[in-house]
């Protein structure tokens, strides 16, 4: 990790150098200091390091990273330097009005997705992705669905092959993970995810996000907790949650998470179908044989699961009624988000 650190600084200050462009000055800064640069590949990978090397990397990763971002800023203000030179000493009046570009904005979708991972993150979440095409054992197998669950019907799956599907959750990156890294884990799996379903609340494709942590002495309680505080920061502080008995075949106990309706405030209403409650999330703890697949120790370990669909939380946060308006590409509907 060390070497990687002084690698990543010595080609960023080489790149840099190269520099002559504002359009390669952009580039320069997705590449190392965007949201998935090299930057943020290297801060995500300090999870894996022993415990006892973690402060001495971390350090010397956001060392790194400040140093990336002053020789970033201190290139971006001499551009600016000599656009303002040259704008002085040309013919251009700078000062008549220009003409107002037409300014595009985030998919609502897109807004939440990055809403719910910036939430998880604040609380200790590390973020991985995985493939959209899936084989058959981390979609199912390892997650201790049988073969003749109602999950594996043909309605609702997207076959490629006899092992080889459209993923129908993105629960196989928990599978996926924790059969190469050792606890402890925290981690979101946000990603599309594939059912044969179609109507005025269902898609063929949608998003989700998994999220699962992994460690000694995990509890319901701390799956209660980390839950809690992400609909209190999703929602409203004040809102009320319950947590309803359920079933899941990779979770044991499992709960669905309700909140009060966002719409009645919990008096009851049509789109509550006046329960005064509105389903947002599946939960509960991993079941010990989720983790005997995966060759961890259920005496020793014990975490907990949740997974929640994006259009649905964008559903009762901006109070949308039919799911299709998301993919319909309609201006007058996507910019007012």
């Amino acid at each position: 990790m060390e070497q990687e650190l002084i690698t990543l600084q010595n080609q960023a200050k080489e790149q840099l150098a190269a520099v002559e462009r504002t359009d390669q000055l952009e580039e320069f800064r997705i590449r190392f200091l965007g949201r998935k640069g090299q930057c943020s590949t290297v801060m995500r990978a300090l999870g894996t390091v022993p415990k006892e090397d973690k402060p001495r990397l971390g350090e010397m990763a956001n060392a790194v990273k400040k140093e990336i971002e002053s020789w970033y800023t201190e290139k971006q203000q001499s551009f600016s330097a000599s656009l303002e030179s040259s704008s002085n000493n040309s013919t251009i009046d700078l000062t008549l009005p220009g003409r107002k570009p037409q300014t595009g904005k985030l998919h609502p979708v897109t807004q939440i997705m990055n809403e719910v991972c910036s939430i998880f993150e604040s609380l200790g979440f590390s973020v991985a992705e995985g493939p959209d095409v899936e084989h058959d054992h981390y979609n199912f197998e390892a997650l201790n669905i049988p073969a003749h669950h109602p999950a594996r019907d043909m309605h609702d799956t997207f076959y490629v092959s006899d092992s080889i599907l459209l993923r129908t959750h993105t629960s196989p990156m928990q599978a996926r993970i924790m059969e190469s890294q050792q606890p402890p884990l925290r981690v979101i799996a946000p990603g599309k995810v594939y059912r044969c379903d179609s109507d005025i609340t269902h898609t063929p494709m949608f998003h989700q996000v998994e999220g699962f942590l992994v460690d000694r002495s995990i509890s319901f309680a701390d799956l209660k907790g980390i839950l809690t505080i992400f609909t209190q920061k999703m929602f409203d502080k004040d809102l009320d949650l319950r947590f309803r008995p359920s079933f899941f075949p990779f979770t044991e106990p499992s709960a669905e998470v309700d909140i009060a309706c966002v719409i009645c405030k919990g008096k009851g209403c049509r789109v509550c179908k006046h329960t005064g409650w509105l389903e947002i999330l599946g939960s509960g703890m991993i079941d010990p044989e989720v983790f005997k697949k995966v060759g961890y120790d259920p005496e020793v370990y014990s975490g907990f699961a949740f997974g929640l669909g994006i259009e649905r939380i964008a559903m009762l946060k901006y109070g949308i009624d039919d799911i299709r308006l998301y993919y319909e590409n309609d201006l007058r509907f996507l910019s007012q988000f």
